[in-house]
């Protein structure tokens, strides 16, 4: 690598600054596009395969899982959540330095930021892994990857809510209420979203009606968006801060 002269004023400077903001919504627009690029395709040219099931019985809207599993949307959902997987881990260790920093006094909310932590990165763990090993590939992988992202996301939302619950009772800062509010809005959603799936792919597969399993992939869509809706609320919480890459400083040399 090419270097200024020692002491040269260029070489401290940051090679990349960026906007946490644009950041975030550049990370939450990369499953978003991904996704809607793959369930036209599969709507446009995969119609059958896509919305087959074991039943046998009409159905008008893909799963997710049947969406991403196709060519070429495997690969389009792969690159996508790929170039994604990297920023969602960066954020969440932002997230846990914000908390350490607010909360270095208060015991429970700094386990409770450990546990946020640990889900996220279990819950980014997990759909990278759903994604990489697809339903038609190893059914059983993809699934327990599927009920881990699902399952991990539920917890990580929750406990979020209450660290900004706190927080929202000590500090007085509307961009931190509004973001607290859409927080606590997003996961009611999400959760609401979460059970009427979680029925209609249970009646589809015990009563084989026409359109149910149809029913669940529009609740199955709902789910997936109010997530990528809540992580986007980063903006509210990192808006003003800067993602920055710069070189250290050189070791003094004696």
């Amino acid at each position: 690598m090419l270097q200024g002269p020692y002491g040269s004023p260029d070489r401290d400077r940051p090679l990349l600054r960026l906007p946490f903001s644009s950041f975030i919504v550049g990370t939450v627009l990369l499953p978003l596009t991904g996704l809607i690029a793959c369930l036209f395709i599969s709507l446009l040219y995969h119609l059958e395969d896509a919305t087959y099931t074991h039943c046998h019985v009409s159905n008008y809207l893909p799963s997710i899982s049947s969406a991403i599993s196709l060519v070429p949307e495997r690969y389009i959902w792969r690159c996508c959540i790929g170039l994604h997987s990297a920023p969602r881990y960066l954020m969440a260790g932002a997230y846990f330095s914000f908390y350490r920093a607010r909360f270095a006094t208060r015991l429970p909310e700094l386990l409770l930021s450990g546990l946020a932590l640990l889900f996220s990165l279990a819950e980014n763990t997990g759909l990278l892994l759903l994604t990489y090993v697809s339903s038609t590939e190893t059914y059983s992988v993809h699934k327990h990857a599927f009920m881990v992202f699902i399952g991990s996301s539920l917890v990580h939302m929750l406990v979020t809510c209450r660290l900004w619950q706190v927080i929202r009772r000590h500090y007085v800062n509307p961009e931190e209420t509004t973001s607290y509010r859409w927080k606590l809005r997003l996961f009611l959603f999400n959760i609401s979203c979460c059970l009427a799936a979680a029925y209609f792919f249970r009646r589809h597969n015990t009563f084989c009606e026409a359109g149910v399993y149809t029913l669940f992939a529009l609740f199955e869509y709902l789910v997936v968006f109010s997530n990528m809706a809540f992580h986007l609320t980063a903006f509210w919480d990192f808006g003003s801060q800067e993602v920055t890459v710069a070189t250290p400083p050189e070791d003094k040399r004696y």
